[in-house]
């Protein structure tokens, strides 16, 4: 590892920062209009789907890229097709005005540029950060991300109180240019070594070995199911709150805001947390404990009658993220062969994006006919046995051991027998 990692991760971190925050100001920004252009709850179901169809089905030729070519320019590339679109919106705006297809456009391009970038991200900071640094780097970037939830709402506000719509398509425009800056001429990465079974292989045998590659790990399968059914299981109370408050405790504006606010100074807090502590050495361990929070969490926001109480535990859930999201992407980076991490973050890629939307086509109808109370204990309830029943499942909870405490796997052939597992 490169004597200045310290200086490339924080180079980096600070690029990916730019963009984030830039892209969270034209996601608000293009939300908010369409809901106040159409006020129709179709319109806003099509926005959603538009905003992650795109990413859950080019992620996994995203992640063949992330392991084929080199993952700092295809970072570079999907930044650069974000920026020249949001470019191009403004534009359009600035001479025709808003015209509400446009946003579904913007949306569905900007959904490839994400599934391009996420994969490439998670692959790539094992290159530039020691092993035993991860989870503090991580956590760092948790941090970071939670505090551009905070604040990117309130910016995102403000600008559009006081200039028009597209001035915040141009500072996406110009944080964009920044963050390419920064990783394309500051950032130095280690070359990597390919698999030489991926020389002159098809992207699609390549996508092919790499779900193999996963079929064939001992721990990998139970780590995605679980993952999974986390995802389901917290999604109403990732989404049903806003609305929970409206019915049962008031539908002012700032109660609201208090519930996006301190999810997020949580999530801050989590991060900050992480970052320091870095978890039990067993990463599912620090998983598990967080599901049970979560889970607790969603249980209780199903059964209290008041508002104070209520933030309380909104707060406490949002700490819990980082410590299960963090630690689930610290095993992968140090578990994973290199040479499939890009394939492997794709999956991960897919599941975070997809499942939580899909569910809400469940979840959300359910709510018409079911209390959002009833939702949150019964799903509450679900996560904290699911959490209760995880140490029981050895395999999985093998896959949070330290690299030296991980049992040799087995060797196991991707599909049409082309590649070999080494261990993981």
């Amino acid at each position: 590892m490169h004597a200045s990692w310290k200086r490339n991760t924080a180079l980096f971190l600070g690029s990916q920062a730019l963009s984030l925050l830039g892209s969270s100001l034209v996601q608000y920004a293009l939300l908010w209009q369409v809901t106040l252009q159409t006020r129709s709850s179709v319109m806003m179901t099509l926005y959603i789907v538009a905003g992650f169809l795109p990413t859950f089905l080019l992620s996994p030729f995203a992640g063949v890229w992330a392991d084929r070519y080199d993952r700092r320019k295809l970072i570079v590339l999907a930044d650069a097709l974000i920026a020249l679109v949001t470019l191009a919106l403004a534009v359009v705006f600035t001479l025709r005005g808003t015209e509400l297809w446009l946003f579904f456009l913007a949306a569905a391009v900007r959904s490839l540029g994400t599934a391009i970038q996420q994969p490439s991200v998670g692959a790539l900071l094992p290159q530039l950060v020691p092993e035993d640094q991860l989870m503090r780097v991580n956590g760092i970037q948790g941090t970071l991300t939670s505090v551009n939830m905070l604040g990117a709402p309130a910016l995102a506000g403000f600008l559009m109180s006081v200039a028009p719509l597209q001035v915040l398509f141009y500072v996406d425009v110009v944080t964009a240019a920044l963050a390419i800056g920064l990783v394309a001429f500051f950032v130095r990465v280690e070359a990597r070594p390919r698999a030489p079974v991926q020389e002159g292989a098809s992207q699609l045998r390549e996508l092919r070995d790499g779900f193999g590659y996963i079929r064939g790990h001992a721990h990998l399968v139970p780590f995605f199911l679980y993952q999974g059914g986390i995802l389901v299981l917290i999604t109403p109370a990732a989404f049903l709150p806003p609305l929970q408050t409206a019915r049962s405790f008031g539908v002012e504006v700032w109660r609201l805001t208090a519930i996006e606010m301190v999810f997020s100074v949580g999530m801050m807090l989590g991060g900050a947390a992480l970052a320091v502590w870095k978890g039990f050495d067993n990463r599912m361990r620090t998983i598990v404990a967080s599901t049970l929070i979560m889970g607790a969490c969603t249980l209780a926001l199903g059964v209290v009658p008041h508002f104070g109480v209520y933030l309380a535990f909104m707060a406490l859930f949002g700490v819990a993220m980082p410590l299960y999201n963090t630690p689930a992407m610290v095993m992968l980076q140090e578990k994973v062969e290199p040479a499939y991490l890009g394939r492997v973050f794709s999956v991960m890629t897919m599941l975070s994006t997809a499942l939580m939307p899909l569910s809400m086509l469940l979840f959300g109808p359910l709510a018409e006919s079911v209390s959002i109370e009833r939702i949150l204990q019964v799903t509450g309830a679900l996560a904290l046995l699911l959490g209760l029943l995880a140490p029981l499942h050895r395999r999985l909870m093998s896959f949070g051991e330290p690299r030296h405490a991980l049992p040799e796997a087995q060797p196991a052939r991707a599909s049409g027998g082309a590649v070999e597992e080494e261990g993981g």
